[in-house]
């Protein structure tokens, strides 16, 4: 794919009322969520998992998009089908998570940077083979005493910089993740401080790396208080400090932005998407790109019978991917 198709794809991940579902799991992060119900965290399990959320019956209707792990790209559904073809047939793109995770940033005690840029270019050669469309790249940005520090902002922001670019080169549309931590007891305008930094710098250095902005998608994080933070922001006014960064940070000219859950329950984070998508003239589309708030209901119900459960999970699949649909128009109740 050509860098001048990237628009097309990027436009199409934030098509009106549809989102992105996160399924990209590490290894050890999907064992994690298998031992919270019991379940043994096997090759064949995790396929069987994955198959069972992007088999749900329509879920193309309300997903546009699902980011895959390096496992996940390259399986195929019990019948022999690859998970990337029945994808593309249901109208929904494959994506892949390309960074390696984070390291502690040295002399920066606390924080963190995220490595994965060496052997980038050949990576994304083979996944653009495999028919991925999209990748993502994510960030962490903890706040604390003293953080986050500017040489940690930069160090992120100028990495998913360079993993945009080696994935426009690609023909892949980079999406970029840098996540403010919930964790903590700030404030929400401590929050906004932070996320107005970062996104500056961010975007400053993808400009700097000749990246095509209208081939880029941002997934953000929301501008809310600490989750040990005493006071505990609204609805009302987390939707107005995020929608507000925004505007003061991302060109108009972005093709749309995908909020990640980050620890919220799936309830507050379809609210807090349907109270922005109520707000007149956003220059972008704001839609969803969850994770544990799309799957957590369905994966309880899949791990008590992972055989005989599959259409029940599905049900509760299709009912996050809906209740976020509408809220990306405004129109969840």
């Amino acid at each position: 794919m050509s860098i001048d198709q990237l628009p097309e794809i990027a436009l199409a991940m934030v098509a009106r009322g549809k989102g992105i579902i996160a399924i990209d799991e590490s290894n050890a992060t999907i064992k994690k969520r298998f031992d919270s119900v019991g379940v043994e965290c096997t090759e064949e399990n995790r396929r069987a998992y994955r198959e069972m959320l992007l088999t749900t019956p329509g879920l193309g209707d309300y997903i546009s998009g699902a980011i895959l792990f390096d496992e996940t790209l390259r399986q195929k559904t019990k019948d022999g089908k690859p998970f990337t073809q029945l994808m593309m047939e249901n109208g929904i793109l494959p994506g892949i998570k390309v960074d390696k995770g984070t390291v502690p940033l040295a002399g920066f005690p606390g924080e963190v940077v995220t490595e994965g840029l060496d052997g980038l270019r050949d990576r994304l050669k083979e996944y653009a083979a495999l028919g991925a469309k999209f990748a993502k790249w994510r960030a962490v940005i903890n706040i604390g005493e003293d953080m986050p520090s500017k040489t940690c902002i930069d160090a992120n922001m100028h990495a998913l910089a360079r993993y945009a670019a080696l994935c426009q080169e690609a023909g892949i549309v980079p999406m970029v993740e840098p996540e403010i931590i919930m964790d903590g007891d700030h404030d929400i305008d401590t929050c906004y401080d932070v996320t107005e930094a970062t996104l500056r710098e961010l975007f400053q250095q993808l400009f700097e790396q000749n990246v095509l902005i209208e081939g880029v998608i941002l997934k953000a994080s929301m501008v809310l208080s600490g989750k040990d933070c005493e006071e505990q922001a609204d609805v009302e006014e987390v939707a107005a400090q995020t929608v507000h960064c925004l505007k003061a940070t991302v060109p108009a000219n972005l093709p749309g932005i995908v909020f990640l859950s980050g620890g919220q329950s799936d309830e507050l984070a379809t609210e807090h998407l349907n109270e922005m998508n109520t707000f007149e003239n956003n220059p972008w589309p704001l839609s969803f790109s969850y994770g544990r708030a799309m799957q957590s209901a369905a994966l309880k119900i899949w791990a008590k019978d992972i055989v005989n459960n599959v259409a029940e999970a599905q049900k509760t699949v299709y009912a996050r991917a809906k209740d976020n649909g509408l809220a990306a128009m405004g129109e969840w109740k």
